[in-house]
C-alpha cells in the first residue's frame, strides 16, 4: 500500500498486477505482490530510498521491507521483433533485452498469460482487463497472449512456466497454447543452465512436483531439465527409476504440505541416482572398487546435468554424500554404524535409502536396521551393533570355508584350510 499510494501522490499510475490479482480472484491467499507504473525505475528509485534497481534483461526496481520485497516494473512495449537500440534486442526471434516503455495496454498485451495480465487499479477499486483474462480465470483455461510460436521463441522458458502454472491452478492448456510444446522442446537448449536450475525450483519445490514431473514428461520438456533421468526412464517405464523419481517427487510434496523444509539436492540426487548407479556398475565392471567408482560416475553425471539445469556447488556437494553413503548404509553392524550415525548427512541419506527401497531396491533388511537404531537408546545401539556384527563375521567364515572347500576339492568344513580368505 505504501508503495502504491506514494506512486499515485507523485504523481504516477500505479497497479497491483499479475499473480497476486490472479490469486486473490481466485480466493488465494498471494504469496508476494507486484506492483506496476508508468514511472521508470530511476524515479521510483528517487521515491525510495530502500530501493534499488536490479536486472539487465529487465530493468526493475526492488524496494525493500525487511525482509519482504514488492517488484515494481515499468509499463512495458509491445515487442517489435527488431533491436531497438540497447534498450531491446533481439536474437533469433528471442528477446534478450527488452526496456522500451509504454502504456498500460501494451504492457498487458506483452505479457505472457492472460491470467496474469490483470491490474488491480487503487483509483476505482476495480480490476483491468485488457486480453480477456477474467473470463480465463472463470473457465479455468490458460491461454498464451498474442501467437503461441512467437511467444515461445521470444522466451522459450514460457513452456516451462505454462506446465507450472497450469499445474499449480489446476487449469487446462488452451489448445493454441499446448499445441507448439513437442515441436519447440528443443528451444530450452539456448536457455543458461543457472536460469532452468531458477525453473526447477518454481517447478518442483511448490507442492505439485509429481503431476509436474508427469506433465513436463507428457510434453516432452522434462528431457532438456534432466536428460540421464529421462533416459533411465524411458528405457524402463515401470522400473525403479519412474519410481524412483515419481517417489521423491511425491515425498517432497508431502513435506511442503507438512511445512518440513526441503532441499534440492535431495530432489537432485532422486531424479540422477539411477543414471549415476548404472555408470558406477558400469565402471565396477571394468575393475574400478566400488567407491572410486561411484565417485567418478558422480563426476560425469553432474558434468552433463550442468549443461542443462544445473545444480549450484553448495547443493552439489551434500548431493554426492548422500550418493556416497549408500554403500555405507547398506553394510550394516559393527563400530562403524555408530560413527556413521553422527555424521551431518545420515539423517538424509537415511531417507534416500529408505525412498531406493520404496522404489523397488531389496533393501529391507538395511532400512529396518538403521530404523532400529535410531530408535533405541546408546545401550540399544552398542547391543544391536555388536549383535549384528557377530552374525556378519559368523556368515563370513562360512562363506569362505565353503570357498575354501571348493577349492580343496571338497575339504571338511572347519579345517584350517577353510578359514582361509
Amino acid at each position: 500500500m505504501k508503495v502504491l499510494y506514494r506512486l499515485r501522490e507523485a504523481g504516477y499510475a500505479a497497479y497491483l498486477v499479475g499473480g497476486c490479482v490472479r490469486d486473490m480472484l481466485l480466493g488465494r491467499e498471494p504469496k508476494d505482490f507486484d506492483v506496476s507504473t508508468d514511472a521508470h525505475p530511476e524515479q521510483v528509485k528517487e521515491l525510495f530510498r530502500n530501493c534499488r534497481l536490479i536486472g539487465r534483461r529487465f530493468h526493475l526496481a526492488h524496494v525493500h521491507f525487511g525482509r519482504e520485497i514488492i517488484e515494481v516494473a515499468t509499463f512495458r512495449a509491445l515487442a517489435s521483433g527488431e533491436d531497438d537500440g540497447e534498450d531491446r534486442l533481439v536474437e533469433n526471434g528471442r528477446i534478450i533485452r527488452d526496456n522500451v516503455y509504454g502504456t498500460i495496454e501494451e504492457d498487458a498485451w506483452r505479457r505472457d498469460f492472460t491470467v496474469n495480465a490483470l491490474y488491480y487499479n487503487i483509483d476505482d477499486f476495480s480490476v483491468v482487463d485488457y486480453v480477456g483474462g477474467v473470463e480465463d480465470l472463470r473457465a479455468g483455461v490458460l491461454r498464451l497472449i498474442g501467437d503461441p510460436e512467437t511467444r515461445y521463441r521470444e522466451d522459450p522458458v514460457r513452456m516451462l512456466r505454462a506446465v507450472r502454472f497450469a499445474v499449480k491452478l489446476g487449469f487446462r492448456l488452451h489448445p493454441h497454447t499446448e499445441a507448439p510444446l513437442r515441436a519447440l522442446a528443443p528451444l530450452l537448449a539456448g536457455i543458461s543452465p543457472a536460469r532452468l536450475y531458477e525453473e526447477v525450483l518454481k517447478l518442483f519445490l511448490a507442492g505439485s512436483a509429481e503431476q509436474t514431473v508427469e506433465m513436463l514428461r507428457h510434453y516432452d520438456l522434462f528431457q532438456h531439465l534432466f536428460p540421464g533421468a529421462e533416459r533411465s526412464m524411458s528405457a524402463a517405464r515401470e522400473g525403479i527409476a519412474p519410481a524412483m523419481i515419481l517417489r521423491a517427487a511425491a515425498n517432497t510434496d508431502a513435506r511442503i504440505a507438512q511445512d518440513k523444509p526441503v532441499t534440492p539436492a535431495f530432489l537432485y540426487a532422486a531424479f540422477l541416482w539411477t543414471p549415476m548407479r548404472e555408470r558406477s556398475l558400469a565402471l565396477q565392471e571394468q575393475g574400478q572398487p566400488e567407491l572410486p567408482a561411484l565417485q567418478q560416475a558422480a563426476r560425469e553425471v553432474m558434468q552433463e546435468q550442468s549443461q542443462h539445469a544445473i545444480l549450484p556447488r553448495r547443493y552439489a556437494l551434500p548431493m554426492r554424500e548422500i550418493w556416497q553413503m549408500q554403500p555405507r548404509l547398506q553394510r550394516i553392524g559393527g563400530k562403524k554404524a555408530l560413527r556413521l550415525l553422527e555424521h551431518p548427512r545420515f539423517r538424509a541419506a537415511y531417507d534416500f535409502l529408505l525412498l531406493r527401497c520404496e522404489a523397488g531396491e531389496d533393501l529391507g533388511e538395511s532400512c529396518e536396521w538403521w530404523t532400529r537404531m535410531q530408535e533405541t537408546d546408546e545401550t540399544g545401539r552398542q547391543a544391536l551393533c555388536e549383535q549384528t556384527g557377530k552374525r556378519a563375521d559368523g556368515e563370513g567364515r562360512r562363506k569362505r570355508r565353503r570357498r575354501g572347500g571348493r577349492r580343496r576339492g571338497g575339504a571338511a568344513a572347519g579345517g584350517q584350510t577353510g578359514d582361509q580368505p
